[in-house]
């Protein structure tokens, strides 16, 4: 397999869950600003989106979208747990967690990394994210994971776009559990690796 990433974007959590699951895959660079790819070619060409993450699978197919990705992979290793068995409710609650990290805290972020944006815009994406913080580090109090005792793919997505609240000037001061949580997420050996494999940490 293949998982075309950008260093510290939210493909860091199909990377993160690619080293949980101790599946083979090859790590491409596909840069989010120029588009192309290490050896010149056009990122466009595997991805006409040209967002990541994508993942090639062995016969070519193609995955884009990280919770799909994330779940595809999980199902892949059921041993390891990653996500709860198809069919399940602990299945829907996985992907209730999917979809809400996805569009209520996610894609809250996109305004403010667009230079066009007013800053009377961002503020109130900033206002939105603390909002939805707080209600995170209440549902995460007394637990070490979104799902309880266990860590899944809902976990990696969080920690991924989680990182982005310092340097987009958000604080979480007020949520201790949020704060628990990604430290706890980043303590993880395979995490470790994902981040050292894309130079976020030395």
């Amino acid at each position: 397999m293949k998982l075309y990433y950008s260093p510290g974007v939210c493909s860091l959590s199909p990377h993160i869950v690619l080293r949980e699951s101790g599946l083979a895959f090859e790590l491409v660079l596909a840069s989010t600003k120029t588009h192309q790819l290490a050896d010149g070619s056009d990122y466009y060409g595997i991805n006409p989106l040209g967002y990541v993450p994508l993942l090639e699978l062995d016969d070519g197919m193609r995955l884009r979208e990280g919770p799909a990705i994330v779940q595809y992979i999980a199902d892949q290793v059921p041993d390891k747990k990653l996500a709860p068995a198809n069919g399940t409710l602990s299945r829907y609650r996985l992907q209730e967690w999917l979809t809400f990290i996805g569009t209520e805290v996610h894609k809250q972020f996109s305004p403010l990394f667009n230079p066009n944006m007013p800053d009377a815009g961002k503020a109130i994406f900033r206002d939105k994210l603390v909002n939805r913080f707080q209600w995170l580090d209440g549902q995460l109090a007394g637990k070490d994971y979104l799902m309880g005792e266990q860590f899944t793919v809902a976990d990696a997505y969080l920690f991924a776009v989680g990182r982005w609240t310092k340097p987009m000037g958000i604080d979480l001061a007020q949520t201790p559990n949020v704060k628990a949580h990604a430290d706890r997420v980043a303590a993880r050996p395979a995490v470790q690796e994902a981040m050292k494999a894309e130079g976020l940490v030395k």
